[in-house]
């Protein structure tokens, strides 16, 4: 999918723990051009690299909507508003009722622990796995990112390739899963990362999400682009 055709989320529809501080809402996916405004507002956060634009209306002193932001406030299952920010358990499972969808995007904010061997996330169809994630910190002395599919008990091919690796063990980090009609998109501290092909794809019985392993989570959220 062309990520120039994709808007700005607007609605919150799962999510766990809360904002990183000093974060507003309306996450964006990095590398798109500027977007049309919606109706009655003035014009969308911008992306990174672009200049600011004016903040949301009805709040004068908001700072000006950034390319990159972080959760949306707190309103899921996984706490009310106005509750204090709290660590979330890891291993971490989140089901996703309706399973996964075009333009589903999923942030994920935590933080790699001081001596981190490797971090796994899942997005699973019952006992198969649509896409694993395990970016690991050493693996015969380097660094990888292993994505792949496990589909009747059976591991596909591998993929490795990347263009960097940005995670640092003791370091806070920001993971966006974006999913499009042909493959997951994955970005990190507001860069694009990666993408992976859709192996399992019917999206809809793809209706879980688990997160394990060397990492302390701040966050999950799981929201729409329109």
């Amino acid at each position: 999918m062309d990520p120039d055709a994709l808007d700005f989320p607007q609605q919150n529809n799962q999510q766990a723990g809360g904002p990183l501080a000093g974060q507003p809402a309306n996450p964006t996916w990095p590398g798109q051009p500027a977007n049309p405004t919606w109706p009655g507002q003035p014009v969308n956060p911008t992306w990174p690299g672009q200049p600011n634009q004016p903040a949301w209306p009805g709040q004068p002193g908001q700072p000006t909507a950034p390319g990159w932001p972080g959760p949306a406030p707190q309103t899921g299952p996984y706490g009310a508003p106005g509750e204090a920010p709290r660590a979330l358990t890891v291993p971490f499972d989140l089901p996703l009722q309706s399973g996964v969808y075009n333009k589903m995007l999923i942030t994920i904010v935590g933080e790699v622990k001081p001596n981190a061997n490797n971090i796994t996330i899942n997005l699973k169809r019952g006992n198969d796995i649509a896409f694993h994630l395990n970016p690991r910190f050493n693996e015969g002395g380097r660094q990888a990112i292993v994505r792949n599919s496990l589909i009747g008990n059976q591991w596909g091919r591998e993929e490795r390739e990347v263009p960097s690796f940005p995670f640092v063990p003791g370091k806070p980090f920001e993971l966006k899963i974006l999913c499009t009609d042909t493959e997951f998109k994955v970005a990190v501290n507001k860069s694009h990362l990666l993408e992976y092909k859709h192996r399992i794809r019917e999206l809809n019985q793809i209706r879980d999400l688990s997160i394990y392993s060397d990492v302390s989570l701040s966050s999950v959220n799981v929201e729409t682009l329109q």
